[in-house]
């Protein structure tokens, strides 16, 4: 199990998870249901990448970080935000 940070944000109603260490997103209409879903995707790219190595995997860029904070529209978030550490 490895260490990633994740951002998670409220989207209509859903919640969005952004891992920062990979560009993975998961989605649920529950915080946990979305992490869940996180997590799933991290591993399904681990395995890939431990098959094939050519499988590429980079930090998110900065800007692709405020896409996703900003992505609704220009106008201020009002939904919380919220940032996690979690194992996967």
């Amino acid at each position: 199990m490895d260490f990633h940070t994740a951002v998670l944000r409220k989207s209509g109603p859903y919640w969005v998870v952004l891992c920062l260490e990979n560009g993975i997103v998961g989605q649920g209409y529950t915080k946990e249901a979305a992490i869940a879903k996180l997590k799933e995707a991290i591993d399904s790219i681990a395995e890939a990448q431990r098959i094939d190595s050519a499988v590429y995997s980079a930090p998110l860029l900065i800007k692709e970080l405020h896409e996703f904070l900003t992505i609704e529209g220009v106008e201020t978030i009002s939904e919380p935000l919220e940032l996690r550490a979690l194992y996967a």
